[in-house]
């Protein structure tokens, strides 16, 4: 089959992989490159970098709603077109454009989660689980019927990072199942529920600071989701400190920290591995931090520069 593939990040990698080794990728569109990094350089995306590696035709369009932005892909003739985290709304002529239309790999189980973070959000919210959908897209926020769902389990071990590159592979598997059964004719699409829809907002910079008041699990969850970008921080004195990795610890039948040594925040014992710290209910043993301009160490060597028991976060 013909299949043009449009996306941008590294989620998008293994999608686009696992259709090269099945199917005639005839082209790809990825957003154009813009500044990153302290010296703000034009940086290639992930996707542009594979493509061209494979050889194959790459595209960047400012835009698709002209004849202009449209024009490569017009081109390629494709039978359908796979979009993985793009970045770009599909007008609606682009959506009628290929014979089997528009496929997007979604990192949810929808409608849970529709938009722009729904990895982060799903470890957030403390769901159970979550999975793939590969959608036929329509005009909405991923509201277009659903071909198939992969499921996965959430565990208290998954940072974002972990339930990222899972989420990855799974929905370039899926993928390929779906496109199998579109191509037959087996499979169709079946139109989501009303009920059960959740938005899942852009992360905002703010989030990243916690607050010692809220409860040791829903800071655990913070710390997770936030991990590798854009990582959950507090204050050390006035200094920013990054949190990689912490566990929750329950306070004994949800008992409130209420003693003046165990405010929310303080830092009431250091051990070889964690530093434990008072939350609005339970503690938090926190395992790995950072300081500005330094890389990420375990709390182990962090103590050893710093007296840290009786100091206060936040």
């Amino acid at each position: 089959m013909r299949v043009a593939f449009a996306g941008t990040p590294e989620f998008a990698l293994p999608a686009l992989a696992a259709l090269i080794t099945r199917h005639e990728v005839v082209g790809v569109l990825t957003q154009p490159e813009r500044p990153a990094g302290r010296g703000q350089k034009l940086k290639l995306s992930p996707v542009k970098a594979a493509a061209l590696a494979a050889q194959l035709p790459v595209a960047q369009p400012q835009s698709l709603k002209n004849d202009a932005g449209r024009a490569d892909l017009i081109a390629w003739r494709p039978d359908v077109l796979v979009v993985v985290a793009y970045g770009l709304m599909l007008p609606p002529p682009v959506l009628h454009l290929p014979r089997l239309g528009c496929i997007n790999i979604h990192a949810s189980l929808l409608p849970r989660w529709r938009g722009a973070a729904p990895i982060q959000r799903a470890i957030l919210a403390g769901d159970n689980e979550t999975g793939v959908s590969i959608m036929q897209m329509d005009a909405g926020l991923d509201t277009g019927p659903v071909l198939l769902q992969r499921r996965c389990a959430i565990s208290r071990e998954h940072t974002g990072g972990l339930l990222h590159d899972e989420l990855s592979a799974l929905g370039a598997a899926a993928l390929l199942d779906a496109l199998d059964g579109l191509e037959k004719g087996s499979l169709h699409g079946v139109p989501q529920p009303l009920e059960g829809a959740t938005y899942a907002a852009k992360i905002d910079k703010a989030e990243c600071r916690i607050n010692w008041r809220h409860d040791a699990q829903s800071i655990e969850r913070q710390v997770r989701a936030f991990n590798p970008w854009p990582v959950a921080e507090t204050l050390l004195e006035g200094e920013q400190l990054r949190i990689f990795a912490a566990r929750a610890e329950s306070a004994p039948h949800g008992a409130v920290n209420t003693s003046k040594s165990a405010d929310p925040g303080a830092i009431i014992a250091v051990q070889d591995d964690f530093m434990r710290v008072a939350c609005g209910v339970g503690t938090l043993a926190i395992t790995q931090v950072q300081r500005p301009g330094r890389r990420p160490v375990p709390v182990r060597d962090f103590s050893n520069s710093l007296a840290l028991a009786g100091r206060r976060l936040g």
